[in-house]
């Protein structure tokens, strides 16, 4: 039955559009997009749906479903992140004045959006997602960042359809990290080399079409992998200041939600663990317990959860395309995508394993 609606084609099928988001947090059918390519599509297995943005992109499939059935939707799961990282909340990254990185004309006309950077790597986000092709489902693209002003941004994303993906060739990499628990290590600087070895890969077998795999080589603990922009001011205070306190940006909304927990549509257990802590901290301040040993314990039960919440993923994965010359792969990412490894915890060694795999789609 399989074999009947998805015989093996010759080549995998690459489809790249712009589009303009109609708000700032939008979320999109892509398949709409696809046009008379929709059909021919469709007669391949699988997909690779690949955004080269840094506050869009896709969830897993499976995590798509899970929202369905149990009618959260898509909205009201970005919705909690949203309510965690709100806007203007006072983000170093939005203080564009003390940006090293942007010129004089770019401070004025930089978006203020570490809010939807951050929002981006805690709810799971990814810039390139493997989909099983269902051609009646939607497929979204989520935008957290969608406009500038009164102006919508143009929106780059990348459809290919294939048959079988294999591994084709694996490395390992050591990543030297600081002293510091709390650290965050751009995996595209030239010093590491990842990027001058994966290439060697990819001419080396000859990939056209595939994915470059970046994962936590087994045994390491207390960190985490995303990719979004590698800003210092984004890496090393905004996100140091979530992991060191991922609750900090509950506190501007927190009040109302205690005050009246069921205006929040599509409650989940979440936001039940965040108006607890809300709850605990009111209590143990009006009844000056803050030193407490009570205090200490249950911060220690609730801090747990909490960074699982937030924990990034062990894999992040980037396309590999020929889509600019013809027969010659090369990672495909956008201006401000970076691989990036963040630590939460002291690496006794000062350096973490990160596990290279290069796949051919066919």
């Amino acid at each position: 039955m399989g074999a009947e609606r998805f015989p093996m084609l010759q080549d995998p099928i690459e489809l790249t559009f712009e589009f303009q988001p109609g708000a700032r947090f939008d979320v999109i059918d892509v398949r709409e997009y696809l046009g008379d390519s929709r059909q021919h599509l469709a007669q391949y297995p699988q997909a690779l749906y690949c955004s080269f943005h840094t506050t869009a992109g896709y969830l897993d499939q499976a995590l798509v479903s899970r929202l369905s059935q149990r009618e959260l939707g898509i909205k009201s799961y970005i919705h909690l992140f949203q309510t965690m990282f709100p806007a203007d909340a006072g983000y170093r990254h939005d203080d564009l004045a003390a940006r090293a990185d942007l010129s004089f004309e770019q401070r004025t006309v930089e978006p203020r959006n570490a809010h939807a950077h951050l929002a981006f790597i805690a709810s799971g986000l990814r810039n390139c997602v493997k989909y099983v092709n269902r051609p009646d489902e939607p497929v979204y693209f989520v935008d957290l960042d969608g406009v500038n002003g009164d102006a919508p941004r143009r929106r780059l994303t990348s459809v290919l359809a294939f048959n079988n993906e294999q591994v084709v060739a694996r490395d390992r990499v050591s990543v030297p990290v600081s002293a510091h628990p709390l650290d965050s290590v751009n995996l595209k600087d030239s010093r590491l080399d990842i990027y001058g070895r994966v290439e060697a890969l990819i001419r080396r077998h000859g990939v056209t079409k595939g994915r470059l795999h970046l994962s936590l080589a087994p045994g390491e603990r207390h960190a985490g992998l995303t990719i979004n922009e590698y800003e210092t001011l984004l890496m090393r205070h905004d996100l140091v200041e979530v992991l060191r306190d991922p609750l900090r940006f509950v506190a501007e909304k927190g009040r109302s939600l205690l005050a009246d927990p069921w205006a929040i549509p599509n409650k989940t257990m979440g936001y039940a663990k965040y108006d607890l802590v809300r709850v605990f901290n009111e209590a143990f301040e009006l009844l000056h317990m803050n030193e407490s040993r009570l205090e200490d314990f249950v911060a220690g039960l609730i801090r747990l959860p909490a960074q699982r919440f937030l924990r990034m993923k062990r894999r992040v994965s980037l396309l590999v395309t020929d889509r600019e010359v013809r027969g010659l792969g090369a990672v495909a990412d956008g201006t401000y995508q970076s691989p990036i490894l963040v630590q939460w915890s002291k690496s006794a060694r000062r350096q973490r394993f990160v596990d290279i795999a290069l796949t051919r789609l066919e």
